[in-house]
């Protein structure tokens, strides 16, 4: 089974996916793996950076990807046999991991990866575009909104901006627009998608209410 997330920056997709992929119960004796997409661009970063691949080169990056080897193993994930979750937040990543996945071949290679994945898993699959591109036929799809006034106190209260709070609403009313405006994989809500406002909602009770309407 797979249950797919998505919807705008900063609406905690990322904490209630993992949330929820631990509190679902096991099926088929097989307990639910949270998947984060954008981990997955990460350490083909990591790899791209590790084997000296110019950055610039995208068919490089892209022939990278297609060969990379990532898996999933017991929650973890795996690139080419070794686990690299503990890799993928450092500051080199951070400033390449975004125009990585801006090419739109690598986005096919990576939705690819992850719906190879999830076939042998049950899954709680978060990410930009998974309800809409990678699992359109999923019979639980979630689409996470807030708004942008409580999306920017969110990432301000967590202190990990130096920008003002006008600032961060800026920024993501930016980043939303990037979004939606994508010419491939942008985000928006798709038919049969089930839509939640978290604004006013806690991470616990957003995860509680999903829990009830997959039980349900």
């Amino acid at each position: 089974m797979v249950i797919a997330i998505d919807g705008p920056a900063g609406t905690g997709k990322s904490t209630i996916a993992a949330m929820l992929a631990k509190k679902l119960p096991e099926i088929d004796g097989n307990f639910f793996t949270y998947i984060n997409s954008g981990n997955l661009y990460r350490a083909i970063t990591l790899g791209c950076l590790e084997a000296g691949i110019d950055m610039g080169d995208q068919e490089a990056i892209l022939i990278y990807a297609k060969a990379a080897k990532l898996e999933y193993l017991d929650g973890k994930l795996y690139l080419d046999g070794n686990m690299v979750e503990n890799l993928l937040r450092s500051e080199i990543i951070e400033q390449y991991v975004s125009p990585v996945s801006a090419i739109v071949p690598i986005r096919h290679v990576v939705n690819d990866h992850i719906k190879k994945i999830a076939k042998g898993l049950n899954a709680v699959v978060e990410g930009r575009d998974m309800t809409t591109v990678v699992f359109p036929g999923s019979k639980y799809r979630f689409f996470l909104d807030a708004s942008i006034k409580e999306r920017a106190k969110r990432r301000y209260e967590q202190g990990v901006s130096s920008l003002s709070l006008e600032d961060i609403e800026l920024a993501i009313a930016e980043r939303d627009s990037m979004d939606r405006n994508k010419p491939e994989g942008s985000l928006y809500l798709g038919e049969g998608v089930q839509y939640l406002d978290t604004s006013d909602l806690t991470i616990n009770q957003v995860c509680d209410t999903l829990l009830k309407r997959i039980q349900e």
